[in-house]
């Protein structure tokens, strides 16, 4: 059964489509499929065209934290 899985994994590995150009994937540099499509995806996150969204809460919970780290009393 172990081996079932192993095989549907590599299977799965190897019909992997690149997220930028849809090419299959290189094994080397998965989930793209070359070292252009890899940049273009780092290239997206820097700039802010992909984000994480965050919630009101994490947000008040980064500012509790940047406050406890002064003298100041937070506001």
């Amino acid at each position: 059964m172990h081996d079932a899985k192993t095989s549907k994994e590599t299977t799965k590995r190897a019909t992997a489509k690149c997220p930028i150009c849809g090419k299959p994937a290189d094994a080397v540099l998965r989930p793209f499929c070359s070292k252009r499509c890899a940049d273009v995806d780092l290239h997206r996150w820097l700039s802010g065209i992909y984000v994480v969204p965050v919630t009101d809460d994490e947000e008040e919970d980064e500012r509790r934290e940047e406050s406890d780290g002064r003298d100041e009393p937070p506001q």
